[in-house]
């Protein structure tokens, strides 16, 4: 088994940028990567709106970057999903994996959460070329575009709104034949002249185009039973997110909804455990926040690894830990 200073349970950038700053301070760190490095921006064609790219970059290019920078560092990567932890005896924790498992002075969690998806015929495979979870990522790119936006939360009205200072047209979809957004939302989205409403109608396929992009999608009227094609440019789906909490059962302290709650240094309700990004954040959702997290968890991990130096100190004379610290 091996023992680390940090493990970082998630890849996306709150836990690379995480990952370059316990690595940069010379504590052996590994990154549980979980199913796909990078997380969700890693699937994002264009990005346009994270700081220090002026002509914009792609979010497999920016994941690798902060991969090599934390790897500079030392930081090790393992490309495994976390199975279980122990968080109950305090540190050193134990973490499963598939294939190993760890101990670790400090863990950072940074495992996100996951849009809910529609679970249709294209919805995968227009990822990206046309459908989006995020408005304020994506809506850049459908100037003068018709769009639609699956849902009828706040969510789905506070971004179809957003969507239409870029969108030619947005015309919401929504399963049922009212809303159940805000009542100030609905009067903002109803008196929006771009805005417009499919009611009662659910969306089957998303199509595309010869050149891999969305051109349409399949809708069907529930009390009719109708099904058409919709042209349309750009699919935004806004139906909730699940955190992907569940591998810690009752552990951690979370939220109604499953979000992991911290304090203002980014600890979790156990002693040495830190959270950053979509975990906790059911707000922002953004790169840049995400990473500004993963800078602050790391932060609060590095000090609270110093504070209990003399306890690790001793830990290691009984177990040495297997990379320099």
């Amino acid at each position: 088994m091996q023992r680390e200073r940090v493990v970082i349970i998630g890849s996306g950038p709150a836990g690379l940028t995480a990952a370059i700053y316990t690595a940069r301070a010379q504590l052996s760190t590994v990154v549980i990567t979980g199913k796909l490095l990078g997380g969700q921006i890693s699937t994002t064609h264009e990005v346009e709106n994270f700081p220090g790219f002026p002509d914009g970059t792609t979010g497999p290019e920016l994941v690798e970057n902060m991969k090599q920078q934390a790897e500079r560092f030392g930081a090790k990567f393992v490309y495994d999903s976390v199975t279980s932890v122990d968080f109950t005896k305090g540190s050193p924790f134990l973490i499963k994996t598939d294939g190993e498992d760890y101990l670790a002075d400090a863990v950072i969690v940074t495992i996100g959460a996951n849009p809910r998806k529609l679970n249709i015929p294209g919805e995968a495979e227009y990822t990206g070329r046309g459908v989006s979870y995020c408005a304020t990522c994506d809506g850049f790119f459908f100037r003068g575009k018709d769009i639609i936006v699956v849902g009828g939360g706040d969510s789905a009205l506070q971004e179809g709104i957003f969507l239409t200072k870029f969108g030619r047209s947005v015309n919401i979809v929504h399963r049922r034949d009212e809303l159940r957004a805000s009542a100030a939302l609905q009067s903002r989205a109803l008196a929006n002249p771009k805005i417009s409403f499919t009611w009662d109608t659910v969306v089957e396929a998303v199509k595309g185009n010869e050149n891999g992009v969305v051109q349409a999608v399949t809708l069907r009227n529930l009390k009719t039973q109708e099904v058409y094609d919709k042209p349309v440019d750009g699919v935004f789906v806004f139906i909730g997110y699940d955190p992907n909490s569940a591998v810690f059962g009752d552990q951690l302290a979370m939220d109604s909804t499953g979000y992991v709650t911290i304090d203002h240094l980014h600890a979790t309700s156990v002693d040495g455990v830190f959270a950053a990004g979509e975990i906790h954040d059911s707000t922002f959702r953004q790169a840049i926040t995400a990473a500004g997290d993963g800078c602050k968890a790391a932060l609060s991990a590095i000090n609270w690894l110093g504070v209990r130096e003399p306890i690790l100190q001793k830990l290691d004379a009984e177990e040495p830990v297997t990379a320099a610290n």
